[in-house]
């Protein structure tokens, strides 16, 4: 199964895929698409082109999209907003499933600490994905998404596997 996470931006979105096969994750890639354009539609609509063609290129089989949090900014928070939407939109577009993890979660998921720093997160995926070359911030934050979905939401039947391998 062909995992893509999702870092959700209006001036850089993270991307990063992961496969997973039985119990092993392997890195596939991972990258950031960049706004281009000057006002918020052209912004918009360059980052749903790019991420498109993401999803075109490497076909994964399901999405996961990091949640925002709502800040004291409120023009700031709906501009985010709108690029969460096509974050979700795209691969739901493509026929995916798409989960949402909050950022604490993520940072649990990976580090073991909700609160992680990026330092934490980036030193844990590195760790996770020997050998992996991060390009950049928001890409190495779409692959911890991409990590926290292949353990939490990839295998509904998860917790059965994992006993039935204790047991």
């Amino acid at each position: 199964m062909r995992v893509i996470g999702i870092d959700p931006g209006l001036r850089n979105m993270g991307w990063g895929l992961v496969d997973l096969k039985q119990s092993r994750i392997c890195h596939v890639a991972n990258g950031i698409c960049r706004s281009k354009g000057t006002d918020l539609a052209e912004r918009l609509h360059s980052l749903f082109i790019q991420l498109e063609e993401v999803l075109k290129n490497f076909k994964p089989d399901t999405a996961a999209v990091e949640t925002t949090f709502v800040n004291k900014d409120g023009a700031a928070s709906l501009k985010l907003g709108h690029a969460r939407a096509i974050a979700l939109l795209v691969p739901a577009k493509a026929g995916l499933s798409v989960s949402e993890y909050a950022p604490n979660r993520v940072k649990k998921a990976v580090v073991g600490v909700g609160h992680a720093d990026k330092r934490q997160v980036e030193h844990m995926v590195k760790m996770q994905l020997p050998g992996v070359v991060l390009n950049g911030v928001d890409a190495t934050d779409a692959l911890a998404i991409a990590l926290c979905h292949a353990h939490y939401g990839c295998s509904p039947n998860r917790y059965q596997v994992v006993m039935e391998k204790v047991l």
